[in-house]
């Protein structure tokens, strides 16, 4: 993982992954814990209306093979299409976690597209901050809004890269850099990405992790494709601090000239 005098910092606590993953759409509960496992993640999200973390004692709990004295586990509310329902969703997750208050925030505006609701994304992060929550927020490309969900007092923003388990990579990187220069939280990137290259991209441009789930999952070989998001990310992140060469029209010898008898 990366280096662990450069953590990612998200309400006070320190992180030494910057990659955050999802819990779906595995085959079984035992592929969820391998890929976990080789992703190398510190914090797991986990679907409260789609999950089984206790609400329903006669069924398989994810908890058995992420167990939160390992993982942070960060419930979100994924399926919500009102605020009052991610509101709910979110108190819910704090009773059956005894007490948990970080939380990541999404709110759909139709199947189709799977598009954040930005209007009940703001009422519903104003709802849970004032409840207490910290609140990690799924949101569109939108530098305006990246910055209201910041001032709400959001411990993290969330911006697609692209549709929700697209797979297309990051479409408006001009977009997210500018969300990146103009904000005081962390920036992750959420939803869009396919494949390693897209992770490293993410980090390149400043972004301070990625959460990502159908590109691991969705893969051939899942576990073997959390492996390599976990390198793309640490080799990102090495890549966005080691500060790139400038671009050049024109060649440049990476041999000096001066000096050779000829």
């Amino acid at each position: 993982m990366t280096d662990h005098h450069d953590p990612l910092i998200i309400a006070g606590r320190a992180f030494r992954s910057r990659l955050l993953v999802g819990t779906g759409k595995y085959k079984d509960l035992e592929e969820t814990r391998r890929a976990t496992e080789a992703s190398g993640a510190e914090i797991v999200t986990v679907a409260i209306r789609r999950t089984n973390i206790g609400q329903n004692p006669d069924e398989p709990n994810l908890l058995d093979v992420l167990p939160p004295d390992r993982y942070t586990i960060l419930p979100n509310t994924a399926g919500c299409r009102t605020a009052q329902e991610a509101v709910r969703t979110c108190r819910l997750a704090r009773e059956l976690l005894d007490g948990h208050d970080l939380v990541k925030l999404e709110v759909l505006s139709d199947h189709e597209t799977l598009y954040p609701d930005i209007s009940a994304t703001l009422e519903a992060a104003e709802l849970l901050v004032k409840d207490g929550f910290k609140v990690m927020v799924y949101t569109n490309d939108d530098p305006v809004v990246a910055k209201r969900l910041e001032e709400i007092g959001c411990v993290a923003v969330m911006p697609l890269a692209a549709p929700i388990g697209s797979g297309l990579g990051i479409l408006n990187p001009y977009a997210i850099w500018t969300i990146i220069e103009n904000a005081r939280v962390p920036i992750l990137i959420d939803a869009g990405l396919g494949t390693a290259s897209d992770a490293a991209f993410a980090m390149e441009l400043g972004c301070d992790g990625v959460l990502m789930n159908s590109a691991i999952a969705g893969a051939k070989d899942p576990v073997l494709m959390a492996s390599a998001m976990r390198k793309a990310v640490e080799a990102g992140r090495e890549a966005y601090l080691a500060g790139r060469m400038p671009r050049r029209r024109h060649a440049s010898a990476s041999s000096p000239l001066e000096g050779l008898f000829f």
